[in-house]
């Protein structure tokens, strides 16, 4: 999944991509003059480096109710997941998006006013977006990384990652201490497959002033276990989270293909755990040198990605890396060692967890092939998760799949969704909220309230410590990302309508309104 999810079975993405393609094309908006503003500082979608997405200021539980719609701005770009897939960045009064055809824009927090757009008109799947530090903008299109001048939009640089049509870019950068960390991922940009043969998910460590190459790190041997013709696999759908001790820890994407047909079902053209894929890393941040890594899910048959940053805590003592992804499991691992400390499933299983380590052991007739999989390609933790001090706050996605015995897979009707509260010591449920709808986007964190958008266009505020719902936003239009707060405002892009007579718009609530 990227954006809303790539990797996804054929139904539900072919209904997404019709849902996107009725947005209509609004006219776009003219600059505004960026008066006596002071383009500085530094923001970063998961808020700080270690991707908690918490924040403080004057919207807690007890003022959230008073949240209204102080402006909207449509989004106006066309592509397969709909408009927008990225979590606004937010720093000192200006909001910088990217939608999905990589066209990056500066609005005025206060009034919602554009201050610059750069076109760049490069379509990808998504989740993308944008870091800002050192006066520049960082961001990707579907095959180049580029930094932007902060003030104006000017490109500074641009450079070209991707080493052919087998492989695409759809990340936010990371950034730290003079570099810019940009992967490619294992997708066609050129209307090719989702997964073309080939296609290696590499990391790229670039120079923050010029955009030149320090470092790459192939997140899976570009020799595919044997067979390039068909398989892929890896890559970052998220920038990474750094420690401030020189290290950064990332999530990777799944192998293909999935489960694999003919000869190569099950997995069979790329034997043994497919590493790196489906797993967290430690690395030294400047070399890129690998300290650990932690293999959730080797040999992955259903697209379990395990994508998310990992959060970073310090749980009475210990310090945590926090991970997640479509799997349904949240991992909590030692810094130091890479070593698992605790495990919790969130959301539906239905008792596929251990099919990739049977097939990769050979050991075919503990599969079930013609019942439900659960969490399917859809399904699991495809957002990244939120965290406060003593509580890690995960959005699930509840929808099956069923493989046949020829391993095609067929999407089950469910698109339901969670929003789950978990002990950073223990890994024990302190409370979980069950939505009709799915929970595509990541939540954001101010003091004592949690905001997540589910995918119906409601934005949920809840009490972090009880769950309870506290107020709620109707969007214009479905939402598939990240929420951002600032101050006394909230930022939530509606980006994918879901019903006739609704509009992709970014949307801004605040304290009392105007």
């Amino acid at each position: 999944m990227r954006g809303l999810s790539i990797r996804s079975g054929a139904a539900c993405l072919v209904a997404l991509a019709l849902l996107a393609l009725a947005v209509v094309l609004p006219g776009c908006g003219g600059g505004s003059d960026s008066g006596d503003r002071e383009f500085t500082g530094t923001g970063y979608p998961g808020v700080d480096l270690a991707s908690t997405r918490f924040v403080e200021g004057p919207i807690e539980g007890s003022n959230a109710a008073s949240l209204e719609e102080a402006w909207s701005v449509p989004l106006t770009a066309k592509a397969s997941y709909g408009s927008m897939s990225a979590t606004p960045v937010i720093v000192n009064g200006v909001v910088y998006t990217q939608d999905l055809t990589s066209n990056v824009q500066a609005i005025d927090l206060e009034s919602g006013d554009e201050i610059w757009t750069k076109k760049y008109e490069s379509p990808d799947q998504g989740p993308n977006g944008v870091v800002v530090a050192e006066g520049m903008v960082f961001g990707a299109t579907a095959t180049n990384a580029f930094a932007l001048d902060q003030e104006t939009g000017e490109e500074v640089w641009s450079t070209k990652l991707t080493r052919g049509p087998n492989e695409g870019v759809d990340i936010a950068p990371g950034h730290h201490e003079g570099l810019t960390y940009v992967s490619t991922v294992p997708t066609g940009v050129e209307g090719g497959s989702e997964y073309p043969g080939g296609g290696v998910g590499t990391l790229y460590a670039l120079d923050a002033k010029t955009g030149k190459e320090r470092w790459h790190f192939d997140t899976v041997p570009r020799s595919l276990w044997g067979d390039k013709k068909i398989n892929s696999g890896g890559g970052l759908w998220y920038p990474p989270s750094f420690d401030g001790e020189g290290s950064m820890f990332f999530g990777t994407g799944n192998p293909a293909p999935y489960p694999g047909e003919g000869k190569a079902l099950w997995g069979a053209s790329r034997p043994g755990p497919n590493l790196y894929t489906n797993s967290m890393v430690k690395m030294d941040a400047k070399t890129g040198k690998m300290d650990w890594y932690f293999q959730l899910t080797p040999h992955d048959l259903y697209d379990w990605d395990f994508q998310n940053p990992p959060i970073l805590v310090n749980a009475g003592g210990k310090e945590l890396a926090i991970g997640s992804g479509k799997s349904g499991i949240v991992v909590a691992v030692d810094v130091k060692t890479g070593k698992p400390v605790w495990k919790r499933p969130v959301g539906t299983h239905t008792g596929h967890d251990e099919d990739g380590l049977y097939a990769m052991r050979g050991e075919y007739s503990k599969l079930k092939p013609g019942t439900e999989v659960a969490p399917g390609t859809l399904g699991g933790v495809i957002a990244p998760m939120a965290a406060s001090a003593t509580t890690v706050f995960v959005p699930v996605v509840n929808h099956p799949i069923v493989v046949s015995k020829s391993g095609e897979i067929q999407e089950g009707e469910e698109l339901s969704g969670e929003l789950v509260a978990i002990d950073v010591k223990t890994g024990k449920v302190k409370w979980g909220n069950e939505y009709s709808s799915a929970a595509f986007g990541a939540p954001a964190v101010a003091n004592d309230v949690v905001f997540v958008a589910t995918f119906d266009g409601t934005l949920h505020a809840v009490d972090a410590e009880t769950g309870g719902e506290v107020w709620q936003g109707a969007l214009p239009a479905g939402s598939n990302t990240g929420v951002a707060v600032s101050g006394d405002t909230v930022v939530v892009p509606a980006g994918l309508p879901t019903a006739e007579g609704q509009e992709a718009a970014l949307v801004a609530y605040r304290l009392g309104g105007e």
